[in-house]
């Protein structure tokens, strides 16, 4: 069966109001304690598999969850087991899952990589989970007879590594899942419960923390774009085609929003989230007309949050990245923690904001409605795609002439417009490049895609130097240190702007895909 589910975190100021919401007279409490199994080279976890035995009350239950969505959706399979049996297993410390199960089941799809046999010989326990779960039944309000419920989960307890007891991380997370009817109402009910409790979605599994413990780590990587796992062809509709698009852009914002909301500061998250938000502007922006769902305000929003997480991340990369390389060439110390701390704002703030998080949920909402339900979706997307392809080569020819023509006054703010216009054809053509699977097309799309990136990266680095050493230029005033690092960045300005004429140039002379 497949399992639908939201996760989120609760904010330690909010628990205490959440609870007289949680635990009211028809909710239940149990105690859950799980065994996860994998193999040592964690085998399971890299094909997105969790596997474990699960105490719930009297009951055990071995359960496996894979595939999915990899957003809200997993598929799922639960098997009751003998409590004796189990109890006689835990005596003598041999408790393992029984593999056999999954022949000719649903989850078998999942596991057609292994040899079950050989896997079972393989596998070990390696982390626990102990929880105290609090459950409440949230039926809607309807005379129907296929009344929609959903489980609300509570859970506070910890993780425990298998073979060391000493190593343990807290979980406290709250939990809505689809037990039947229509998927409307479980988003309708968590965007509800999220904007009264400042609740933050959250895509990390139990038995991703519990892989994290294993690795003494706090966070997962960050997450970049993987438009591999795209889910466009060239029969696509016009509205299962910008789903499709919707969809790749959170599976990369989701994990590193996660990451951010949980606590981390490191700049890989934020920059793989702020690059998932400029990926997702873009397809709501020039691929707006694709739906008749989509609501304008998510790109109001996205673009707000967009730009409260570039402010911050510039300035913090500047004084972690940029001063850094600048003493490794033998520049004097120049102390940016006050300019800092002086942003009122940071990653978290901005992510935890409820517009933000109601606007995740209602794009994980999106990209989970019918696209065959929509005006358009008898009409293929390739068509109306080679139209947007050929006006946004159009408008960057028109640019790159207004850049080429532009005078010192102007040329900072031409610049800012061709790569503004360079970001979004980019993505455009790799959202676009799938529908063009053809083998003469395949050589020319990548070679256009190489081209484009490049010319991108180089005309961002060569501006993201100026802004740098216009702020060691300012920071000079007040700090004669800077001014090492404001004359070594006007040297690299030289560089950077011979490499963007350079790629500029290669991109005017190659030939399009479409």
């Amino acid at each position: 069966m497949q399992e639908i589910e939201l996760k989120f975190l609760v904010p330690e100021s909010r628990i205490k109001s959440l609870l007289r919401q949680v635990k009211v007279k028809s909710s239940q409490e149990i105690q859950m304690a799980a065994h996860y199994y994998d193999t040592t080279e964690q085998q399971l976890a890299q094909a997105g598999i969790g596997l474990r035995i699960r105490q719930e009350g009297d009951t055990w239950v071995q359960t496996i969850k894979a595939g999915g969505d990899g957003i809200a959706a997993r598929l799922e399979h639960n098997a009751i087991l003998d409590s004796e049996q189990v109890q006689a297993m835990l005596d003598t410390n041999t408790l393992m899952p029984d593999l056999t199960i999954y022949k000719n089941t649903t989850i078998a799809s999942a596991l057609t990589h292994f040899k079950l046999k050989k896997l079972a010989k393989k596998l070990t326990r390696q982390y626990v989970t102990d929880i105290q779960r609090t459950t409440r039944l949230l039926v809607e309000d309807s005379n129907d007879e296929d009344t929609s419920r959903i489980e609300m989960a509570y859970d506070l307890g910890e993780v425990i590594h298998g073979n060391d007891p000493t190593q343990r991380n807290p979980i406290q997370e709250i939990e809505f899942e689809l037990l039947s009817g229509e998927v409307d109402f479980l988003f309708a009910t968590a965007k509800i419960w999220c904007k009264r409790y400042k609740l933050c979605l959250s895509t990390v599994t139990k038995a991703e923390r519990g892989g994290l413990l294993i690795k003494g780590q706090r966070y997962s990587p960050a997450v970049s774009a993987d438009i591999s796992q795209i889910d466009i062809h060239k029969n696509s509709s016009i509205p299962t085609f910008i789903r499709a698009a919707v969809h790749n852009c959170l599976l990369q914002i989701l994990p590193n929003s996660s990451a951010v909301v949980a606590g981390s500061q490191n700049d890989e998250h934020v920059l793989q989230l702020l690059l998932g938000l400029q990926r997702i502007n873009t397809v709501l922006k020039v691929f707006a007309s694709f739906s008749d769902e989509i609501n304008p305000d998510w790109l109001l929003i996205l673009k707000q949050t967009a730009t409260l997480l570039s402010d911050y991340r510039t300035l913090a990369y500047l004084a972690l990245h940029i001063e850094f390389e600048l003493q490794k060439s033998g520049a004097p110390v120049v102390d940016w923690t006050a300019d800092v701390n002086a942003i009122s704002i940071t990653p978290i703030d901005v992510i935890g904001a409820h517009d933000f998080q109601l606007t995740l949920l209602e794009l994980i909402a999106f990209t989970m409605s019918d696209p065959s339900l929509e005006p358009q979706a008898d009409k293929l997307a390739v068509d109306k795609v080679i139209k947007i392809l050929s006006k946004q080569h159009t408008k960057l020819l028109r640019i790159e002439q207004d850049f080429d023509e532009a005078d010192a006054a102007d040329e900072c703010q031409a610049k800012y417009k061709l790569l503004n216009h360079l970001k979004d054809f980019c993505y455009v053509s790799e959202f676009s490049a799938p529908l063009f699977n053809k083998k003469e097309s395949k050589k020319k799309t990548k070679r256009w895609l190489k081209r484009i990136k490049k010319a991108q990266a180089a005309l961002d680095q060569q501006l993201n130097t100026a802004y740098y050493q216009q702020c060691y230029q300012n920071k000079a005033l007040t700090d004669t240190n800077a001014w090492y690092g404001a004359g070594w960045l006007s040297a690299s300005l030289i560089t950077a702007d011979k490499r963007t004429k350079k790629q500029l140039s290669k991109l005017q002379s190659c030939s399009t895909f479409w």
